[in-house]
């Protein structure tokens, strides 16, 4: 069994602070985007690969760009299940649609830090959204510490930390636990034939505390990871959030290759 102890701390500050370990890693604001997609959908393709393209070249100054592939289920009946789908993800979109006031839910759609919706064909737009996002301040969110042993399945021990008193709203905690790379034949619907690759596609989101207003979190949590995965394979995603789901208030992304295993 793998087993993997997190500390993750949590503070109220307008500077975000990445994770020391890494000296490379300069004070930057973190930026959640979420590509809501399916291996169904034709349009998806170029879409992911922007999303990769994000991920890999971090082109906004003085922004971390944290990205999340999120595989909706309603495709799945026209010919194709989508191996990553999963309903807890399409409702999540369907809440977003609900909270920012969308005519429709529809793939691809990108949700930048909770608050905008960006068409990723609009660089134009592309630009004056990230452009927006990274002026806001934010809570900084680090995981400090990460070790694993080898074995299966991948098993998750996180301790989050938070002082929650100089916050001034609460908001809810969440834990992504997502394959850094995939790549996928479709052997049928409308990308039949096609190899398709991704980065950060969610296996599980999760609900795991409550700030609230003026009062401390400390709580541990354990995540397990899908059975087959390779940890090696594995990134983790923490954001404090809004709920709604709403703003997205802080955010931090580790991949466990990075971590040397014991």
């Amino acid at each position: 069994m793998i087993r993997l102890w997190v500390i993750l701390l949590l503070t109220a500050s307008g500077v975000v602070a990445q994770d020391t370990s890494s000296a490379d890693r300069a004070a930057v604001v973190p930026v959640l985007v979420e590509l809501f997609t399916s291996e169904g959908c034709s349009s998806c393709p170029p879409v992911d690969r922007w999303l990769q393209k994000m991920d890999s070249s971090q082109p906004v100054p003085g922004a971390q760009l944290i990205v999340l592939s999120e595989h909706v289920d309603y495709w799945d009946h026209d010919g194709w299940k989508d191996p990553f789908s999963s309903s807890t993800l399409t409702d999540r979109q369907s809440a977003y649609a609900s909270k920012l006031g969308l005519a429709t839910v529809y793939t691809p759609q990108v949700i930048v830090d909770g608050t905008s919706e960006l068409r990723a064909n609009d660089s134009q737009q592309v630009n004056q959204v990230f452009r927006k996002t990274v002026t806001k301040p934010k809570i900084p969110v680090r995981i400090t510490s990460v070790s694993t042993e080898v074995g299966v399945p991948l098993v998750a021990q996180v301790h989050v930390e938070i002082d929650g008193t100089s916050t001034q709203r609460d908001a809810d905690i969440y834990m992504a636990l997502a394959l850094d790379h995939v790549e996928s034949e479709v052997l049928r619907g409308e990308n039949s034939g096609q190899r398709l690759s991704y980065v950060a596609v969610v296996q599980s989101l999760t609900r795991v505390g409550k700030l609230q207003k003026g009062r401390k979190f400390d709580q541990d949590v354990q995540m397990k990871l899908r059975r087959g995965s390779d940890p090696t394979n594995v990134r983790m995603i923490v954001f404090v959030q809004d709920g709604g789901p709403g703003e997205v208030l802080g955010a931090t992304s580790e991949r466990l290759s990075d971590q040397k295993p014991r």
